[in-house]
């Protein structure tokens, strides 16, 4: 803690806006609504294929094309996820354009959303076909431990994905530029220093051009890893706060929360596939399918992974949240700032329209962050400790000895 900060109260200069919070609680309820009205959509619709026999009849159409797998995949892929994507097309317009203007959220033009979108659907369309052609191909090849292999597969796409995004998919949606104000620079930098991080430079990128929102990352793996700010975050944070966030993002690195975190979810994932193969292997079975395959199995993949993936998220969120305290703490200990932290807390609470506290079966369930509130409170306790222990070691420097003289 600085000299300045253990003279004054354990209080900051930014408080909760009232009409912001009323805000971001309605928000943060619709937003919740949306979520469920999504996930029982996608239920019904791939049980509807499941259950109503349209797998095996789309399966018969794309074979009347062509029996080669590489192809008959990809091509009952579009054919089982276009409905779905033009049904629930009105909805992700609602909640990713309409909901977020009118809470003041959003600053993106329709023109600049739909093209986000299209992109968006393009990446995610080409990546998602390159896992589904290794999938079928390894289920043709090895389909008693296809799982297994998936899963190495799967490690190594994330740990390459991680190292290239900020080069090759970042760029899409944001123009960056290296951080003009020279000052801050050097601040991040040394920062950075002091975790034994190495970083390529810090960045400023145009976020007000889709958000009001602030937000701030170290993104990137070895030659590719770097500071990135959002405008909105350099133009409304004071410097102490900028730089109480990126040590949070750095204490990260230290507990190497980005390896760990890709190991847990590497073991989650394996096990996702390893439930996937019960279940395609059931409904082979059950539904008459030709084999493993068969795409008239891929909705069972679908529905598999996507079961496994809502039964354990509370699991990857309780596991977030506790690397998120940890990230905190050093954070308050390394910055010794605990009231531009908690400043930074309330300010993002306030701009990004953020609950701080949600119910708590909420930050249970779906949180990866610790409420707001808790952070702030954590970072209040670690104030008062400090202050408690300057004022023991000023009370024990001025006691008298037995000499009769101040120490």
């Amino acid at each position: 803690m600085t000299e300045a900060d253990s003279q004054i109260p354990v209080e900051t200069t930014e408080t909760l806006d009232p009409e912001r919070q009323q805000k971001a609680t309605e928000y943060a309820q619709i937003r919740r609504r949306l979520f469920v009205v999504d996930l029982v959509a996608g239920v019904v619709y791939v049980l509807a294929w499941i259950l109503g026999g349209l797998s095996p009849w789309l399966r018969d159409q794309v074979h009347a094309l062509t029996q080669a797998v590489w192809l008959s995949v990809p091509l009952f892929a579009l054919g089982f996820g276009l409905p779905y994507s033009m049904l629930t097309a009105p909805l992700n317009y609602y909640s990713g354009f309409v909901l977020p203007h009118k809470y003041g959220q959003s600053t993106q033009s329709f023109k600049d959303w739909l093209v986000d979108q299209v992109k968006g659907t393009l990446i995610t369309g080409v990546l998602g076909l390159i896992i589904l052609e290794i999938i079928y191909a390894l289920l043709g090849a090895a389909p008693q431990t296809w799982w297994v292999w998936m899963g190495l597969v799967m490690l190594t796409f994330t740990v390459l994905l991680s190292n290239l995004a900020p080069v090759l998919i970042f760029p899409l949606f944001y123009k960056y530029k290296p951080l003009e104000d020279e000052e801050l620079v050097t601040r991040l930098t040394r920062l950075a220093q002091k975790a034994g991080a190495q970083v390529k430079g810090v960045y400023a990128f145009d976020m007000s051009s889709k958000t009001v929102a602030a937000n701030a990352a170290v993104m990137g793996l070895g030659n590719t890893r770097r500071i990135v700010l959002g405008d909105t975050l350099i133009e409304k944070f004071s410097a102490d706060e900028i730089e109480t966030v990126l040590a949070h993002e750095f204490g990260h690195h230290v507990h190497k929360d980005l390896a760990l975190g890709i190991m847990v979810q590497s073991l989650l994932t394996l096990a996702g596939f390893w439930l996937a193969d019960l279940v395609m292997g059931w409904g082979i079975t059950t539904f008459g399918y030709t084999g493993l395959t068969d795409p008239a199995t891929l909705p069972l993949l679908m529905v598999a992974l996507s079961i496994f993936g809502l039964a354990t998220m509370p699991l990857s969120n309780a596991w977030s949240r506790w690397r998120e305290v940890k990230a905190d703490q050093y954070a308050l200990t390394m910055t010794g700032m605990p009231l531009a932290f908690m400043s930074a807390m309330t300010r993002l609470a306030n701009q990004n329209l953020a609950e701080v506290e949600p119910p708590v079966w909420v930050e249970f369930l779906l949180h990866s962050h610790p409420s707001i509130h808790k952070r702030v409170a954590m970072a209040k306790r670690f104030a008062e400790t400090v202050q408690s222990s300057s004022s023991r070691l000023s009370e024990k420097s001025n006691f008298p000895d037995r000499r009769g003289f101040q120490r």
